[in-house]
């Protein structure tokens, strides 16, 4: 899989884990189980990539670390995103939004070898296609203001 691959897969269990109520806490495994061990018995996985990726083992652990680690961070990347977002909380953004500022900001603060504009760059792809112009003009303001705070 290519990072940006690798990145929608992530992008979209983390969006997919706040409707799982008994995966409230953002864990993340009874999704990445269904979606990468039993492809073929779930809706889920059915529709889980628009395109045909093959997923390795290795891409399997990468995702499933990422997961992990926006799991660890929530807290700070949720009060980040309150901080920084003029006015709208977690609790006000669209589902969307909300996953692709966590994954983002967990990039652009937690992982030192995703440069900061590659992290914005995929956070606007993946706003183009899942939000609206809005949305991603939105997103863009609130990672511009994250950088700009760290710097």
């Amino acid at each position: 899989m290519t990072r940006h691959d690798l990145r929608e897969c992530i992008f979209k269990i983390v969006f997919t884990i706040p409707f799982d109520p008994e995966d409230s806490e953002l864990n993340g495994d009874y999704v990445i189980s269904e979606i990468i061990e039993h492809p073929e018995n779930t809706e889920i996985s059915e529709n889980f990539m628009e395109r045909d990726v093959r997923m390795s083992g290795e891409d399997e652990s990468y995702i499933r670390r990422r997961v992990g680690e926006i799991k660890l961070h929530l807290p700070e990347i949720d009060e980040i995103i309150n901080a920084d977002s003029e006015g709208w909380s977690c609790e006000r953004l669209g589902k969307e939004e909300l996953a692709i500022l966590r994954l983002a900001i967990y990039e652009i603060r937690f992982d030192d070898d995703i440069p900061d504009k590659v992290a914005v760059n995929e956070a606007l792809n993946l706003a183009h296609e899942y939000c609206d112009d809005k949305a991603a003009h939105f997103i863009n303001g609130v990672l511009s203001t994250v950088i700009g705070k760290q710097e």
